[in-house]
């Protein structure tokens, strides 16, 4: 075994002479500046025949600091790449390890390595299919990672590389997942591969919140650096145990493997190379509920309902940090004038102002056709491009019509939207927009030199001269973590299942670098029949219990689509109340736990094994999560009055019980009343004092 610049390279030379017939063998296959001389074609042959069985390249890279020292091995034939650390396989390739797509639409698997050299630290494959159709697959270690990149030499449509999903235990990561169970709005499996993802439009143009990371319970990790669309299937139906990710329109698949000694090592490692969050939005975003009118009336809404219902919330004394107006103003989509239903906006802001919470505006880059801004857009040149005709404005379906798009990177069409913005805070007072819909859409053109990435970082500078008032915005992909936005989740339904999905998400979100995550409007928003009373409930308890609440259904009465009113009793406004009490007694804490992500990255929002990596049971669990250090909670996200609660390693002081609880331990049957949330303080830390003082004990 020889060693260049701190790598070992094992047996690979012998493991060549095994290649197929026909093979080439390359002379190069021990490192160029090993203490030995490369041996040729003829001396490999030879030494292979007391090697019978040694089918694998094999490179070791040693522990560097806190980085764990780990193998890489690669099958010859069958073609496979395996991770290895202390001797246990940590990540491995799945049955079509690497495959593409020709632009013809063959399918091609790689199935045995045809050649390989080891040159200027890289390990450098080829890799051929049974029909002979290769591609170059390139390997480059170093501590704690190694890039991974694969190239077709035939022009491909797509390319995938495929893992063993239970190689590596439970999977996580990814953001908001698409699934055939109804995510993102009523699903998100935790883990990952406890459901199936099945996501064909994963990109950074993307409505959903992806993010190409992921990363398993072994402590590996797999990130993608791609500027375009990605297929992403894990645990479906006819690949049950594997996770296939796939980039389109793309030469070459560049990916990053983590090898860390857990799950949190592989956050911090994409972490420094995403970036996390240097500020933070406003404490009056985690001070007190933001409402919004959405969820309440859909676009119903009216200037004397808005209002009414604004009065209600600050009479009831809920509390309120803002109150902002959804979709149902606008003269016509694209247009910065109200309808009708609103006689005289500046009264109703005026209104707002009065009761000491902010005015917010729902307000949209899509410009519909029959608006007068987008005849203006249009004749100026500033809408994004038709991809098929780059002189015509790309139009594009959404929800509320067909428009064309604001395009950001256009320094003239950014000013003359920002300068209409400008005019409502002007004139009307308005103090902060939510800004929905995305900056970009992938059916357009982008701009000369200009990515669907770029329109990200456009979207995130565009909107950081707002304030968005705890609504924040949707932007995503390796990079958006830096800009340090509330990030609010897709629309939920109001059932059980949307709840549980809510708050899987704001797992997911967290740790793909979005700590300041609120989940979608508390009791849910995507239509139909209003919540119930405990869904209501038990959704602002959990949102008590994160860094802020986003609020819309007021809990002492809704209207539904149908204009029907659903009254909630005087029980469902105290508990509410109860709720938000809670989350402002913790906001010292909240805040203390903002200033340490704002230096380290460290999620506000944890798993259980982010902090307790040796605590199997805490991977699959999904309804509990640690806020900080010190505090870990266990909302109740289903129907009843009982849980299973899981407390890791140590002692914990059960606040609902008032008596000292000692870890690792699941208590089966654990009572939670409707006018409970399940805390446990976390004795012996720093925190543990002020967060027994912020639930009402000493």
């Amino acid at each position: 075994m020889t060693r260049t610049n701190g790598f070992r390279w094992g047996a690979a030379v012998c493991a060549l002479a095994l290649l197929t017939a026909g093979s080439t063998v390359s002379a190069a296959a021990t490192p160029p500046s090993a203490a030995v001389a490369p041996p040729s074609a003829a001396s490999a042959q030879s030494a292979a025949a007391s090697n019978v069985g040694h089918r694998t390249l094999s490179l070791s890279v040693p522990a560097s600091g806190r980085k764990p020292a780990y193998d890489i091995r690669v099958g010859i034939d069958p073609f496979r790449i395996t991770t290895v650390r202390a001797g246990k396989t940590v990540l491995a390739t799945g049955s079509s390890g690497v495959s593409w797509v020709t632009t013809g639409g063959t399918n091609v698997t790689a199935s045995r390595v045809v050649s390989a050299a080891y040159e200027a630290n890289k390990l450098m494959l080829t890799v051929a299919s049974a029909g002979g159709i290769t591609a170059k697959v390139t390997i480059a270690p170093s501590p704690g990672q190694y890039a991974l990149t694969v190239a077709p030499t035939t022009a491909p449509g797509s390319i995938a590389v495929d893992f063993n999903l239970t190689a590596s235990g439970h999977w996580y990561g990814h953001g908001e997942a698409t699934t055939p169970a109804g995510g993102p709005y009523t699903d998100q499996p935790w883990p990952l591969d406890s459901g199936t993802v099945q996501d064909s439009e994963f990109s950074a143009a993307s409505y959903n919140m992806d993010e190409p990371f992921w990363f398993t319970q072994a402590g590996t990790g797999l990130s993608v650096a791609t500027q375009t669309n990605m297929s992403v299937s894990i645990a479906a139906p006819q690949t049950p145990h594997e996770g296939i990710f796939s980039v389109e329109a793309s030469d070459t698949l560049t990916s990053t493997v983590y090898v860390g000694r857990n799950p949190k090592e592989v956050y911090n490692d994409y972490i420094a190379v995403a970036g996390h969050p240097t500020t933070s939005p406003s404490v009056d975003e985690f001070a007190a509920p933001a409402w919004n009118s959405w969820a309440q009336f859909y676009t119903t809404v009216t200037q004397q309902k808005f209002l009414d219902w604004a009065k209600g919330i600050h009479a009831s004394g809920i509390g309120a940090s803002s109150f902002s107006l959804d979709d149902g103003w606008m003269s016509h989509y694209g247009d910065f004038t109200f309808n009708s239903k609103f006689p005289d906006p500046k009264a109703m802001v005026d209104q707002i102002h009065a009761m000491g919470a902010k005015f917010g505006l729902w307000m949209t880059l899509w410009e519909n056709l029959d608006s007068a801004n987008y005849q203006i857009a249009a004749a100026k040149g500033y809408l994004l491009k038709s991809k098929a005709d780059p002189s015509q404005p790309c139009t594009v379906t959404w929800w509320n019509g067909t428009a064309g798009i604001v395009d950001l990177a256009n320094p003239a069409a950014n000013k003359w939207f920002t300068d209409q913005i400008a005019a409502l805070k002007t004139s009307l007072g308005v103090d902060g927009f939510k800004f929905d819909t995305r900056f970009y859409d992938p059916s357009c053109a982008t701009d000369p030199g200009t990515t669907a990435q770029d329109y990200t970082t456009l979207g995130a500078k565009f909107a950081s001269q707002y304030d968005l008032l705890g609504m924040g915005i949707r932007t995503h992909w390796t990079g958006a973590q830096k800009y340090g936005f509330t990030t609010r989740e897709i629309d939920k339904g109001t059932s059980w299942a949307s709840l549980g999905a809510a708050f899987h998400q704001v797992l997911a979100l967290s740790t793909v670098g979005y700590p300041y995550v609120t989940t979608d409007m508390i009791g849910g928003s995507d239509g139909g029949t209003p919540p119930t009373k405990e869904v209501l409930v038990r959704w602002a308890q959990a949102a008590a219990v994160i860094p802020s609440m986003y609020s819309s259904t007021s809990p002492l009465g809704v209207t539904d689509q149908n204009g029907n009113t659903v009254t909630y009793d005087p029980q469902t406004v105290q508990l509410y109340k109860k709720a938000v009490a809670l989350h402002q007694n913790l906001l010292p804490y909240i805040q203390a736990q903002i200033a340490r992500t704002e230096k380290t990255g460290e999620p506000i929002i944890k798993p259980i094994f982010f902090d307790y990596p040796s605590d199997q049971a805490g991977y699959s669990i999904g309804d509990e999560w640690l806020l900080g250090d010190s505090m870990l909670v266990a909302p109740m996200l289903t129907a009843g009055t009982t849980r299973s609660v899981h407390l890791p390693p140590g002692k914990w002081f059960d606040v609902n019980n008032h008596k000292v609880v000692k870890g690792p331990l699941t208590i089966a049957r654990y009572s939670v009343s409707l006018s409970q949330v399940p805390i446990f303080v976390k004795l012996g830390t720093a925190d543990s004092a002020n967060v027994m003082k912020a639930v009402g004990l000493k």
